[in-house]
Order: structure tokens, then C-alpha cells, then sequence
């Protein structure tokens, strides 16, 4: 009997072996290839179309006026803030209990007393050399007339500088001036006397305090820092290309309205309003951006609603300013608004690339003049292919309609 070769003893038989294996497996995988392809059913002409078509979501501007929304970043700084000093020197006997700082101050209050002995005396000591001074100008003038009197019996006239020496002009000169000086010291020695009560000049908060009980002052020491309770400013800046867009107040136009948000600090809710108050005639030196002053009344929240948040000095903050209104523009999202101001519209079901006039762009919305209508679809789908005439259709379940998202 024939026994077949043994391939393990003969390395080329076990290669012919090897590749019929692979022939075999290769004729196999195109037949059933042949078979897939070949039964196929043939797609009809008009799925055809379809699905060549991009499925897209659309959307419509909003025609009308608006009033667009510039943000800016800002610091709240104060309105009025006041640096207390001492106007004269002594020991400090009496500080007011809120004159501490957080404290808040009514105007007219008494902040700080300083010893006023020294300056009592020197009050009495002044009114008591007016007094002399008074009297001796009566003297002065008892001798003039009686001067004048014997100027007469002389019947005699004399050169204008003699007839000033005999009448005792010069004399009557030196002691009214002696009056003014005793005068003008008297008011100098009241004032210090005054000087030594220093009050609030305004309804303030205190934000510091120097000195203390007992403390010896000299003029122009520190005493405290105040800053008023009416107003406080946001300095904030925005483009230059904004600030025709900004009211600022001049004559009896008013300032644009602003929000004001903090949100780090406040609830997501909390909002307090300002108004833009002035513009800062120097951009910012780093950023080159325009200055602008924004005013909100009552910032410590001490009048009406407590629980409005209280602005900080040196707190940043944004604000949202209502712009000037613009009419006759369509609003459209900024998202839709496509490279080199264009907008990809749905015209009788294919893409038409337009390009449009931007009046102004805020954070959200781009207002459009011209190139836009209210009534055209425009496509909001971010498209891989992107060419005019492009076959486009809208998905038919979508319940918003063509109209696509508002």
C-alpha cells in the first residue's frame, strides 16, 4: 500500500500544502462577495436625491430697534472720600463712638475733640489786646480833634505834609491798624478754638482711624479716612469703537443704564443698577481701552431693599451698559454670523452664501442693515461641505417648523 509523503520530513511539501490553503480561502471570500453585490436591491432616483441632500436646522432674525449690550469689566471706587487731619496741634480728649472703621458717620458729628485749653486762653488773651486797641484809638481820636481845633485858632496855612503832621494823621493811621490786627487776631484765636472739634464733613463711612484717646496730634496729622455714603463710581473700560454706542450725560440727555454683577461674590441672581456717570478723557496706559465713570446711588444698601449686596471699594465687577437704540436692523445670533460677515441661507432648498453689513456686534447678537430679512431661513448646522448651490433640506419630524430655534 502507498502511504502519502510525511511533510515533516519534507519542508517543500509543506509549503504547496501552505499556499493551496490560501487559494482556497481567497476564491471563497470573492465568491460570497459576488453573491452580496449581486442581490442587492437597486436604489430608486428620487431616495436617491434625498439623501445626496445636507439635513440642516434653520432660524430667523428678529426685525426691529434695539438697544444693543456693551459689557465691561470695573472697579468700584468712591465718590467722595475725605482724608482727616489735624488743622492744629494737641492731645486728642474725646473720639465719637463710630468713628471707628466700618463705622458710619452723620455730617456735623464731632469725631475727634482735642484739648482746647491753650486755645481758650489765647482767645481771651486776643480779645483783651482788642480791647486795648479800641480804647486807645479813642484816645488817638479825643487828640486829633483837640489838634484840629488848634489847627483852626492858627488861621494859618500849612503845607499838606506839615498840616498831616499837625492833625496827627499818621497816629490816627497806627491805631486804627493796631484794631485791625487785634480784630483779625480775636477771629484767628476762635477759629483754633474751633479747629479743635473736627466733624464729619458728609454722611460718611470710615474706612480707617490713626489715632486714639490721648493720642498728641500736630497740624496735619492723620486722623481718619472717610468716604461718602451717596454714591460710589465703577471705573470701567470699554473699547474706544464702543463709545458712540454709550449715552454719556451732557445737558439733559441721560446716561446709558448699566447692571452691575459680581459673579464671584454675589447670588446668581443679584444685581444692583448704575448709570453711566462721565467719560475719563485718557485711555488706560496698558490696555489702550476708554475710561468711563458709572454712578450707583446707595451702594452700601442702607436705604430700601436690605438685602441688595453692598459694593466694595476695589471690588471688580462686571457691567452690562444698554447701548444707544438702532432701528431697522435684524437681530441674529453672533454664532450664525459665518467668516468674513457672511450667512448661510436656505433658498429653494440649496445653500446661498450672503454676505451682510454689521451695524455692531454685542456678546449675544449681531444687528445686520443690510443683506438679511427677517423672513430668511438661515442655516444654523455646522456643515462639513460648505459651497453655494449646496442641496439642503430640513428634517420633517423637527416640531419647531422651519423656522428652526428663535
Amino acid at each position: 500500500m502507498t502511504h502519502p509523503p510525511d511533510t515533516r520530513k519534507n519542508p517543500r511539501g509543506r509549503m504547496i500544502q501552505t499556499a493551496l490553503i490560501c487559494a482556497a480561502l481567497i476564491a471563497g471570500g470573492a465568491a460570497l462577495i459576488f453573491v452580496t453585490f449581486s442581490t442587492e436591491p437597486t436604489a430608486e432616483r428620487d431616495g436617491a436625491v434625498r439623501q445626496s441632500a445636507s439635513l440642516v436646522d434653520v432660524t430667523q432674525g428678529e426685525f426691529g430697534s434695539f438697544r444693543p449690550v456693551i459689557a465691561a469689566m470695573g472697579t468700584v471706587r468712591p465718590a467722595r472720600e475725605i482724608a482727616l487731619s489735624a488743622r492744629i496741634e494737641g492731645q486728642v480728649l474725646e473720639l465719637h463712638e463710630s468713628f471707628v472703621p466700618g463705622g458710619f458717620v452723620d455730617a456735623g458729628e464731632v469725631l475727634v475733640a482735642i484739648d482746647e485749653a491753650d486755645y481758650e486762653v489765647a482767645l481771651q488773651r486776643s480779645r483783651t489786646n482788642l480791647e486795648q486797641a479800641l480804647a486807645s484809638l479813642q484816645i488817638e481820636q479825643a487828640e486829633r480833634s483837640a489838634a484840629a481845633a488848634d489847627y483852626q485858632r492858627l488861621n494859618r496855612e500849612l503845607p499838606p505834609d506839615r498840616r498831616a503832621l499837625v492833625l496827627r494823621e499818621p497816629q490816627g493811621r497806627a491805631a486804627r491798624a493796631r484794631v485791625e490786627a487785634a480784630r483779625a487776631d480775636v477771629e484767628q484765636a476762635e477759629l483754633n478754638l474751633s479747629r479743635t472739634r473736627v466733624e464729619a464733613p458728609f454722611d460718611a463711612h470710615v474706612l480707617s482711624r490713626d489715632i486714639n484717646l490721648g493720642s498728641q496730634v500736630g497740624t496735619g496729622a492723620a486722623l481718619g479716612r472717610l468716604v461718602g455714603l451717596d454714591t460710589f463710581w465703577i471705573e470701567a473700560t470699554v473699547p474706544v469703537s464702543r463709545l458712540p454706542w454709550l449715552a454719556i450725560p451732557d445737558g439733559d440727555e441721560q446716561g446709558s443704564s448699566a447692571v452691575i454683577r459680581n459673579r464671584t461674590a454675589w447670588p446668581a441672581d443679584a444685581v444692583r443698577e448704575g448709570e453711566v456717570f462721565r467719560l475719563i478723557g485718557e485711555l488706560e496706559g496698558a490696555t489702550r481701552l476708554a475710561r468711563i465713570l458709572i454712578a450707583v446711588d446707595d451702594p452700601l444698601a442702607r436705604q430700601g431693599d436690605p438685602a441688595r449686596p453692598r459694593l466694595m471699594l476695589g471690588e471688580y465687577v462686571e457691567a452690562r451698559i444698554d447701548g444707544r437704540e438702532m432701528a431697522d436692523v435684524v437681530r441674529l445670533e453672533r454664532e450664525y454670523v459665518r467668516a468674513d460677515d457672511t450667512v448661510w441661507l436656505m433658498v429653494d432648498g440649496r445653500l446661498a452664501i450672503r454676505p451682510v453689513s454689521i451695524v455692531f456686534q454685542d456678546e449675544r447678537y449681531a444687528y445686520i442693515d443690510e443683506g438679511l430679512a427677517a423672513e430668511d431661513l438661515v442655516v444654523t448646522t455646522r456643515l462639513a461641505t460648505v459651497r453655494e448651490g449646496l442641496r439642503l433640506r430640513i428634517d420633517e419630524k423637527d416640531d419647531a417648523g422651519p423656522d428652526g430655534p428663535s
